[in-house]
């Protein structure tokens, strides 16, 4: 019999309850049902829960416990996770006809890896203040430079993305 998931949903207004955040709740609406139908699909227990800040929506599923489905559907470095919010982005582009900007997170697996970037940034930063007059990362996909180029940025230094595809990384300069 499938898991039963339970849907939660914490309305944060867009700029005062504009038609943005109508169309971000919807948005949430439509993850949250192709979510939920895809976890009872494969008999994981899971809680979704909705949130819209910053003109973004952010959907997590979460469990109570340690789950080794719910770690199967993050893959190695995220990789499922990655084509499961791809196909939750298609799932709501099918029923709005509008493209989302959604970010998927499973058993805080995004948040523990924002961790990581913020702490890569700063080991950039010291290296380039130890007189290092560059600092190449490994490649990352463009959510993952987005936070580090503002880590990097709100650490007083510059950094541009370089490379094509799967090549793609962050070179952190000091600021001129």
């Amino acid at each position: 019999m499938p898991a039963e998931t339970e849907i939660a949903a914490e309305e944060v207004p867009v700029q005062d309850g504009t038609a943005g955040a109508t169309r971000l709740e919807e948005e949430g609406d439509i993850a949250a049902d192709y979510l939920e139908e895809l976890l009872d699909i494969a008999d994981i227990d899971g809680d979704i829960d909705i949130e819209v800040r910053n003109g973004r929506t952010y959907i997590s599923i979460i469990s109570d416990e340690e789950s080794d489905a719910l770690n199967s559907l993050v893959g190695r470095d995220g990789e499922v996770l990655d084509a499961l919010q791809e196909l939750t982005r298609l799932s709501v582009l099918s029923a709005t006809d509008s493209r989302s900007r959604l970010i998927l997170d499973i058993a805080g697996y995004r948040e523990q890896r924002n961790a990581e970037l913020l702490d890569i940034a700063k080991d950039a930063a010291e290296k380039i203040k130890d007189g290092s007059p560059s600092v190449a990362l490994a490649p990352m996909g463009a959510y993952e430079r987005k936070i580090v180029h503002d880590a990097v940025a709100g650490l007083g230094l510059e950094s541009e993305s370089e490379g094509e595809g799967a090549d793609r990384h962050i070179v952190v300069t000091a600021a001129q």
